[in-house]
C-alpha cells in the first residue's frame, strides 16, 4: 500500500525529474561559463532513464525506491554529475531503509547524509564554489522550519528562498572544485551551475507543493 509519504517522496522526485528535463539548457549555459557545458546535458539523459522507467521501481519501501532511482542516476548521467547526483540520492535511501513513512526529522537527516555523501565524494566543501553552497544553507533553512511545526508547502517555499539566495550567493566566489576551478579567477563573477540547479528545483517543488491539497504538519 501506497502511504502519504511515499506518494511525497515519488512527488519530490518526479517534480526533480521534470526540472531536470524542463531547463537542461539554462543549466547547459551556466555550466558553459566556466566549464564544458554538459552540466544541462547529462542531468536530463539521466533523468529521461528515471522518467521511462518510473513504473518498474521496486516500491518495497521508501529506501529501496530511492536506492533504484540512485542506480539509473550513477550510471546514465555522464561526467562528475552521475556520482555526486547518485551518491546523494544513495546516502538519502540509506537513511529510511525499510520504511514506508517519514517524519519531517527523517527528511532532515536524508539531506544531511546526502551532504556528507556529496562532501566526500566531490572532496569539496562549503565555501568551494559547488552545488553544497546552496544545498547546505537550504537543509539548514528546512531543519529549522520542520522544529518549528511548519507545515510541508511553508518548509518547501522557506527552502526555495533559502536556496535561492543561497545560489546568487556563489556569483563572487572563486570556484576550488570541478572544471570551473580550473578556470582561476574567470570563475568569479558567475553562479554556480549545480547550486543554480538546486535553487532552481526546490523552487519548481515550492510552486507544485503549493497546489497540493495534503497539506499536514511534519
Amino acid at each position: 500500500m501506497t502511504t502519504q509519504s511515499f506518494a511525497d517522496v515519488e512527488f519530490v522526485v518526479r517534480s526533480i525529474t521534470r526540472t531536470c528535463l524542463a531547463n537542461e539548457k539554462e543549466f547547459g549555459d551556466l555550466d558553459a561559463v566556466v566549464g564544458d557545458g554538459d552540466f544541462g546535458y547529462s542531468l536530463a539523459r539521466g533523468f529521461e532513464i528515471v522518467d521511462k522507467d518510473w513504473d518498474s521501481y521496486d516500491r518495497t519501501d521508501i529506501g529501496t525506491f530511492l536506492q533504484k532511482i540512485a542506480v539509473t542516476i550513477t550510471s546514465r548521467i555522464g561526467g562528475t554529475s552521475g556520482p555526486i547526483w547518485g551518491t546523494a540520492f544513495l546516502r538519502a535511501a540509506g537513511q529510511v531503509k525499510g520504511q514506508t513513512e517519514l517524519s519531517g526529522a527523517d527528511v532532515v537527516r536524508m539531506l544531511r547524509a546526502s551532504i556528507e555523501g556529496i562532501k566526500q565524494r566531490g572532496a569539496s566543501d562549503v565555501g568551494d564554489k559547488t552545488l553544497l553552497d546552496a544545498l547546505v544553507p537550504m537543509t539548514d533553512t528546512v531543519e529549522a522550519a520542520v522544529a518549528a511545526g511548519r507545515k510541508p508547502a511553508d518548509v518547501v517555499a522557506d527552502a526555495a528562498q533559502a536556496a535561492r539566495e543561497a545560489a546568487d550567493a556563489t556569483t563572487p566566489m572563486l570556484a576550488r572544485r570541478g572544471r570551473a576551478a580550473y578556470t582561476g579567477e574567470r570563475s568569479i563573477g558567475s553562479p554556480d551551475a549545480g547550486a543554480v540547479a538546486v535553487a532552481v528545483i526546490t523552487e519548481r517543488l515550492a510552486t507544485e507543493w503549493a497546489a497540493r491539497s495534503s497539506d499536514q504538519p511534519l
